[in-house]
C-alpha cells in the first residue's frame, strides 16, 4: 500500500534529526567559546612565562572529563578522544606570541633560516620578540657583519652539510651560544666544541617542519660546553611547549640507527620491491584492513618527501652500515625457516621476541586500536 507525503517513520526520524542539529550547532558554539578562552590563557602565559604544554593540567582534565562521563552513562573513551582533539586545537590558538625568557639577546642568527626547520625556529624565536637573521648560502660574504654581535648561532642546514658549515664558525663572538638541530649528533657536537670556545649545545627537534610549533614535541639535547650559559635557551623551548630529553651524543645516535635508519631504509626496500613487482595499488588499498592501509601509507609518506633527506640520515650515521647487515642476515634466516616449512621454530622465536617486548607489546595493540578507527573513519570519509 502506498502512503502520501511522509510515513510516521519520516516524520520522528526528521524531528530527531532536527535535534540533533539544534544539539551539533550548540557544541559549535561551545568550541568556538571554548576557544576564546584557551585564547586568554595563552595571553596570560605568553605574559608570565608559563609553558604552554603543563603535562600534569591535562591529565587532570582528561580524568575529570572521563569520570564526569562515565557518571551519566556516556564512554568515557569518546570523552576523552573528543577532548584530545579539542585540546590539540586549543594549543594552537595558544601560540601566536610567548614570553622571551632573554631579553638580553642581541641578536639570535640561523644558518639555515630559509629552510624547512630553520623556518619554524625563525618563527618561534620572533613570536618571543627576539632579534632574528637568518643566513643562507649566498650570504657568507656577508657573514662577519650577520654574526657581529650574536648571542646564538643555529646551524639549521641539511647533514651533509652541517660538519663543513659548522668548520665555518670560528670567529664567532666569544660569548655566543652555538647549537646545531642536526638529527645526528656526535661528529656536529664534536666539530662545533673543536671550532668554537664558547657555550656548546647540540639538539635534535625530534619532529618535522610540518609540525606547527613545539607543543607537545621532544627535542634532544646533548649538552657541550658551559651549559648555565645556555639555560634560557632550555627554558625557552619549555616555554615554547617542548619535552627535553637529556642524552649523550653517542647514545644519542645508537639510537637513531634503530629509530631512524633502519625504519627508513626498511620502508625504502619494501617500496622498491612493490615498484618491481608493480602490483596495482588500488587492488592493495581495496583488500587492505585499516591496519595495512596504515602501514602503506607510511611507506607512501617516504615517497612523497625529499629523497635527499633519506639518503642522508641513511648514510651519515656510522653505525648504519652494520647494523644494516646485521638486520639482512636475521631476514635471511627468517626466510630460512619459511623454506624449511619450520613452524615451530617461527613460533618458538615469536615468542621470545614477545617476552622481550613485554607489556609494551599490549599498549601497543590497544593504542593501534584507537589509529585504526580513525584509519576506517578516513577511509569512509575519502569513499563518500
Amino acid at each position: 500500500m502506498h502512503k502520501t507525503g511522509m510515513s510516521t517513520t519520516d516524520k520522528i526520524l526528521n524531528g530527531l534529526r532536527d535535534r540533533i542539529d539544534d544539539v551539533d550547532s550548540q557544541l559549535i558554539n561551545l568550541l568556538k567559546l571554548r576557544n576564546e578562552l584557551t585564547s586568554q590563557v595563552g595571553e596570560v602565559k605568553s605574559q608570565t612565562g608559563m609553558p604552554i604544554y603543563v603535562p600534569r593540567r591535562e591529565s587532570e582534565m582528561i580524568a575529570a572529563r572521563r569520570q564526569q562521563a562515565k557518571s551519566i552513562g556516556l564512554s568515557p573513551d569518546l570523552a576523552e578522544d573528543v577532548l584530545r582533539r579539542v585540546i590539540r586545537d586549543s594549543y594552537l590558538s595558544q601560540h601566536s606570541n610567548y614570553r622571551c625568557i632573554n631579553p638580553s639577546i642581541n641578536k639570535v642568527v640561523i644558518i639555515g633560516g630559509a629552510g624547512a626547520l630553520g623556518k619554524l625556529f625563525v618563527k618561534l624565536f620572533e613570536q618571543s620578540d627576539y632579534q632574528v637573521t637568518s643566513l643562507e648560502k649566498d650570504d657568507w660574504a656577508r657573514a662577519e657583519e650577520i654574526f657581529a654581535g650574536a648571542d646564538l648561532v643555529i646551524v639549521a642546514v641539511p647533514i651533509k652539510l652541517t660538519v663543513s658549515v659548522i668548520e665555518r664558525l670560528s670567529a664567532l663572538p666569544k660569548q655566543c651560544i652555538l647549537a646545531d638541530i642536526t638529527s645526528v649528533k656526535n661528529e656536529p657536537l664534536q666539530a662545533m666544541l673543536k671550532v668554537h670556545p664558547g657555550p656548546v649545545i647540540g639538539l635534535h627537534p625530534m619532529f618535522g617542519p610540518d609540525s606547527p610549533g613545539m607543543i607537545k614535541q621532544v627535542v634532544v639535547l646533548c649538552h657541550g660546553r658551559e651549559p648555565d650559559k645556555y639555560a634560557w635557551l632550555l627554558e625557552q623551548m619549555r616555554t615554547w611547549g617542548a619535552v627535553l630529553h637529556e642524552s649523550s651524543s653517542t647514545e644519542h645516535d645508537s639510537a637513531m640507527a634503530f629509530i631512524q635508519v633502519m625504519r627508513h631504509f626498511s620502508t625504502f626496500v619494501y617500496g622498491q620491491h612493490l615498484k618491481e613487482e608493480d602490483p596495482s595499488l588500488a587492488s592493495l588499498l581495496m583488500f587492505s584492513s585499516p591496519i595495512y592501509r596504515l602501514e602503506l601509507a607510511m611507506v607512501g609518506r617516504l615517497f612523497a618527501q625529499a629523497p635527499e633527506l633519506y639518503a642522508d640520515i641513511i648514510f651519515n650515521n656510522a653505525e648504519s652500515l652494520a647494523l644494516l647487515k646485521r638486520f639482512h642476515a636475521r631476514f635471511g634466516e627468517a626466510i630460512q625457516l619459511v623454506e624449511t616449512v619450520d613452524k615451530a621454530a617461527f613460533v618458538t622465536q615469536f615468542n621470545e621476541t614477545k617476552l622481550w617486548f613485554g607489556d609494551y607489546a599490549e599498549q601497543c595493540l590497544m593504542d593501534s586500536k584507537q589509529l585504526l578507527l580513525k584509519a576506517d573513519d578516513s577511509q569512509l570519509l575519502r569513499k563518500a
